[in-house]
């Protein structure tokens, strides 16, 4: 027998269980908003800044599930494109997609996906070890799009290109993973005592 696609709910279904579309474009809207301010908390590096952008992506595809966190990344997304400063450092426009960073940009709305259909496959957002593997699949995802466009962008390779876009986000990462791994299950400890 197998489980059906969302047999869990979404920590955001659970605390808000009714159905409707202004409450789905809220939710989507939310979470692009979060992403778009978390960007601004920045440590500026060449070719690609630290920021907390990717613990919001994951946690936004944990809480709203693959649907809806894949469509709010998505706005997330196309507000930047159209010149809202919501992408790292308050900047903006179609370029962004063209730099060094556009492959992770690009990979957020797969990881938030990812993640999502995670969570509402495997409840893993419920315990903290669920919640690490789906925060780190997510930034597998982030990884697999962003390192090779960063190549393609800057033509660095091997080890250089390890350098400049992966090894100095490791540490971060994994407190990122680890704070999230965190939330999430006490998210869903106060969600179950309502």
């Amino acid at each position: 027998m197998t489980r059906a696609a969302s047999a869990y709910p979404t920590l955001s279904r659970t605390l808000a269980p009714a159905h409707g579309l202004t409450r789905d474009l809220l939710l989507i809207l939310g979470g692009a908003a979060l992403v778009a301010l978390v960007a601004q908390v920045e440590v500026p590096l060449k070719p690609v800044p630290v920021t907390l952008q990717t613990l919001a992506v994951l946690l936004v595809g944990a809480a709203l599930g693959w649907k809806r966190g894949a469509a709010s990344l998505t706005t997330y997304l196309l507000a930047g494109a159209a010149g809202l400063p919501v992408f790292a450092g308050g900047s903006a426009g179609l370029a962004k997609f063209a730099g060094p960073t556009g492959g992770y940009l690009l990979s957020y709305v797969f990881a938030a996906a990812l993640v999502g259909w995670l969570v509402e496959r495997y409840a893993l957002d419920r315990t903290v070890r669920g919640t690490a593997l789906a925060m780190l699949a997510g930034s597998v995802v982030i990884y697999a799009f962003g390192l090779p466009w960063l190549g393609a962008t800057t033509g660095l390779k091997g080890q250089a290109l390890l350098n400049a876009g992966l090894t100095p986000f490791l540490l971060g990462d994994a407190l990122k993973l680890g704070l999230a791994a965190l939330l999430l299950p006490t998210a869903w400890a106060w969600a179950q005592k309502k």
